[in-house]
């Protein structure tokens, strides 16, 4: 069987815009050049049985991307110096092709069992650059355009399914790693605020990551649902960050665990639960200060050192059907649920601040969101 298909996206970019309210703000408008960008996609796959027990899965996709209509395009040199400005106005400019091959391999070694192995290229033209300090998450999307390239991953994986009971357990384990290139991350001490060349913050360089899933799934009449663990790392080599060192990837999280339980306990009645766990981010504390005119200055250490508290919380929820009737021609139904049941404080970011009540030491801060949430819906149906 042979698939192919092709698809357009338009992207309309307006990455920031500050300015002063009042005659007396001491802020000008700085404005971030707006942006449009197209990107392409051609694809086609096919699948190819070997055997009785031997399928290949193949395909390939041609992707690209162009920067269209911007007044000031920045370009830098190698040290990353601004060398000129351009106006790209109703004009195109900063295209990238890139081909993207994948295979897949299936074994059968039963009616319930099964080996899988897979290779896949994939480019990303869209990057999040993501500022690891402990305050105040910043997280910035970057197109490809002269200076950011798109970033290029090659990814390998293997795995083993199984099935019990007429299908109704699945269980698997898929081992993966990737390889990724033009990775972007922010600079050592990056200028971010009210920055409208932002591109001039940004290193380039390499990354990977690898792991292991593992899967639980169940489908009963009246109880379905799945357990998945993964176990991962992600770490990244960018020459001019962290002094070249390696560090974690800002979006590292070694232990991943979702639990999730539905039950009907009646034909009009079901409950469901979701209970959620992962070990907190990377992120860049201060390990120490200096006093400088009589003002504690915090002092940084290395990138992505330390990592934010675990994040965990647990949802519940019924859901309760109206009677079904054979002369109402429409159905409702109520949902009454509690998004984080018990209350856990996860930490969103960490500032720190100084110790107004011991002068000279500096103390933690946690600000967290979205303590318990209930709420209650009613749904009609025609």
């Amino acid at each position: 069987m042979v698939k192919y298909g092709v698809n357009t996206i338009f992207h309309d970019f307006q990455p920031g815009l500050a300015r002063g309210i009042g005659a007396e703000s001491i802020i000008n408008k700085i404005q971030i050049p707006t942006k449009q960008a197209f990107e392409f996609a051609g694809y086609m796959s096919a699948d190819h049985k070997i055997s009785s027990l031997l399928t290949l899965k193949y395909g390939l996709r041609l992707s690209g991307f162009t920067n269209y209509n911007c007044d000031s395009v920045f370009f830098y040199n190698n040290q990353y110096q601004l060398t000129d400005i351009k106006d790209y106005s109703n004009r195109f400019y900063g295209s990238y092709w890139n081909l993207e091959p994948r295979f897949g391999l299936i074994y059968l070694l039963s009616e319930s069992s099964s080996i899988k192995a897979f290779y896949s290229r994939n480019t990303q033209y869209l990057q999040m650059a993501q500022n690891s300090n402990a305050g105040t998450p910043l997280d910035i999307w970057f197109s490809s355009s002269n200076t950011v390239k798109p970033q290029i991953s090659d990814q390998v994986g293997a795995g083993y399914f199984h099935n019990f009971f007429d299908n109704r357990i699945e269980t698997s384990v898929e081992l993966f790693y990737k390889h990724m290139n033009n990775t972007i991350d922010f600079k050592d001490f990056a200028n971010l605020l009210l920055n409208s060349r932002m591109e001039g913050e940004l290193r380039f360089g390499k990354s990977y990551s690898y792991g292991a899933e593992f899967l639980l799934k169940i489908n009963f009449e009246k109880v379905s649902g799945w357990l998945a663990y993964t176990y991962s790392q992600a770490k990244r080599k960018i020459d001019e960050v962290n002094f070249g060192r390696e560090y974690l990837a800002p979006y590292d999280k070694p232990h991943d665990i979702s639990v999730v339980l539905n039950y009907s306990a009646t034909n009009r009645i079901t409950l469901g639960a979701n209970w959620v766990f992962s070990t907190g981010v990377p992120v860049t504390f201060p390990a120490g200060k200096a006093i400088i005119a009589g003002t504690p200055i915090p002092i940084f250490t290395g990138r992505n050192e330390y990592r934010m508290p675990n994040y965990h919380r647990l949802d519940l929820s019924i859901s309760i059907k109206n009677k079904p009737k054979p002369d109402r021609n429409w159905s409702s139904d109520l949902n009454i649920s509690f998004y984080n049941l018990y209350n856990r404080k996860n930490a969103w970011a960490i500032n720190f601040v100084n110790d107004k009540e011991n002068p000279g030491r500096i103390k933690a801060i946690m600000t967290y969101l979205f303590p318990i949430v209930p709420s209650i819906s009613y749904n009609i149906t025609f």
